[in-house]
């Protein structure tokens, strides 16, 4: 490592990197996070390969020791142990995307690697097909069940072992600055124009609700989900799946990830549709908007510091400007806003792909997976760095805030059920005017004896309801 220095200071670049303190920065602040939702797509056929050779063993379509093999070479997959050997839609989906509507290229590609693997676990050459991608490893499915089955998996994986976690963690952080400023009395805002008094600590307990909402929406959409498609073959009929076969394969992956899955109870509207996946993808849409709300807010709130409104700080964690000296941004909120937006995008897109079920198979189903698998990631990552670079560091400016409530007019709002609409109307314009507080204002215009307007323009009070 080597020193490099910036506007903030000293920091450790690696002797290799050719860039400097700013770059390093930026790499700290935004690592390169693994994304696991779009190679969990690979994953999850790994599993329905795996406890499809078992069920087919048992069911007594495929010999013990060849069965045996092909889930052993299934279980590999499902493990990530042949990451690189999905080149058709697999990973982030950025190779081969778009493709055949129904996925076959994806699940012939798990086919051939778990046969050639299974292969050579048996002890014979690749290439022979000692164990047949279709007759052995694909047996009693077709990829129009096992495609959408896949997508389901992947997202409910991703869904309930990063996004929710994530989102806990989020909202956790949030809710312990609602605590740590629930003190202190600040200027509310509508229309971003004064409003009356709110503790900081009930906006950031509103964010924080936002967030467990968000949550519970997405956590809702995890049942339409946990239902597989599997079993429907080629048309939703079941043709060449055995008796059982679908219940056994779904009771397995049910075991092994802990999640409620089941067989569709009707195969043509699981093969046919996909308004499950259109359902989750809008309750991570409905997320990534409250998420955009409570990043935005942030940045609003921080702003200035000097010339806006400077409520709160954020963390300075790099420099703003190539330019301005001495300038730091909101970095970390300003990327959760654009995950958000790229998540809208993405429901567009799944949106459209769901509503071209055609006859009796969606034919978008590549893109389904992507982008509704995408917007998991995304948001799992935004949330967890929101919470840790940004929400975990905003300390108050109680100073500022007090200045800046100080000299709300819209605080005459509480004489208004004592004096009137029309009469609080004249002593906030004559205080705007004059500059001055609404209370000297007030008592000049001999609207309220002093002990009364003490009682009803008590800043705190008016953060609880009712009457002052």
């Amino acid at each position: 490592m080597r020193t490099e220095r910036d506007s903030m200071g000293e920091m450790q670049v690696p002797d290799d990197a050719r860039w400097g303190a700013q770059t390093q920065r930026a790499i700290d602040n935004f690592p390169e996070r693994a994304d696991r939702s779009g190679i969990r797509f690979v994953h999850a056929l790994g599993m329905v390969k795996a406890e499809a050779a078992r069920a087919n063993a048992a069911l007594g379509i495929l010999d013990g020791p060849l069965a045996e093999a092909v889930a052993a070479a299934a279980d590999e997959v499902a493990g990530g142990a042949h990451d690189g050997q999905f080149r058709v839609g697999g990973g982030r989906f950025t190779t081969g995307l778009f493709q055949s509507g129904s996925g076959t290229s994806m699940n012939m590609n798990a086919n051939e690697v778990i046969a050639n693997r299974a292969a050579e676990i048996l002890g014979a050459p690749q290439g022979e097909r000692a164990v047949h991608p279709n007759d052995h490893v694909n047996a009693g499915q077709s990829s129009n069940d096992v495609v959408p089955t896949a997508i389901h998996i992947a997202a409910a994986l991703g869904i309930t072992a990063d996004l929710l976690p994530a989102l806990d963690r989020l909202a956790a952080s949030l809710e312990a600055k609602a605590d740590e400023f629930d003190g202190v009395v600040k200027s509310g805002r509508t229309h971003l124009m004064d409003a009356t008094p709110v503790r900081l600590g009930q906006e950031f307990g509103g964010y924080a609700a936002q967030i467990r909402k968000g949550a519970a929406r997405v956590d809702a959409a995890l049942d339409g989900l946990c239902e597989l498609a599997l079993g429907g073959t080629a048309v939703g009929t079941g043709i060449n799946a055995p008796e059982g076969f679908a219940a056994a394969v779904i009771e397995g992956i049910a075991r092994r990830t802990g999640l409620p899955f089941r067989e569709a109870d009707d195969h043509f509207e699981a093969q046919g549709g996909k308004d499950a996946a259109v359902a989750a993808s809008g309750a991570l849409k409905a997320l990534a908007g409250g998420m955009f709300k409570v990043a935005n807010d942030l940045r609003w709130l921080a702003s200035g510091p000097a010339t806006g409104i400077g409520e709160i700080r954020l963390p300075a964690l790099q420099p703003g400007s190539s330019i301005m000296p001495g300038k730091v941004n909101p970095v970390i909120p300003e990327a959760v806003l654009q995950a958000a937006a790229q998540v809208f995008g993405n429901d567009a897109a799944v949106t459209w792909g769901g509503a071209n079920g055609t006859l009796e198979l969606n034919v978008m189903m590549p893109l389904i997976a992507r982008n509704l698998l995408e917007s998991i990631g995304l948001l799992a990552v935004s949330a967890d760095l929101l919470a840790e670079r940004c929400v975990d560091g905003i300390t108050a400016d109680e100073a500022r805030a007090a200045d800046l409530v100080g000299r709300n007019v819209i605080i005459v709002t509480a004489l208004a059920p004592r004096i009137g609409y029309d009469r609080a109307a004249e002593v906030a314009k004559r205080a705007a005017a004059e500059g001055r507080p609404v209370r000297e204002v007030a008592l000049e215009m001999g609207v309220l004896p002093a002990d009364e307007l003490d009682a009803a323009l008590d800043l705190r009070g008016m953060t609880e309801g009712g009457i002052p």
